[in-house]
């Protein structure tokens, strides 16, 4: 009888540790905000062109 009373209880020991199983941990992505400046680089190509421009006419 003893050894029923203590398989009882290792079996619901057992299930309890068990129950839920192992999920795969949830992991959120990373947001990552790059600036980029238009602004130079729209600045650069009228800027050379003026400067090859005042080249050719000296």
């Amino acid at each position: 009888m003893k050894k029923l009373a203590l398989a009882a209880a290792l079996s619901v020991a057992a299930s309890t540790a068990f129950a839920g199983g192992m999920d795969d941990p949830i992991i959120e992505p990373e947001v990552m905000i790059e600036e980029t400046s238009s602004s130079s680089g729209g600045l650069l190509v009228p800027l050379l062109f003026l400067v090859l421009v005042a080249a050719a006419a000296s």
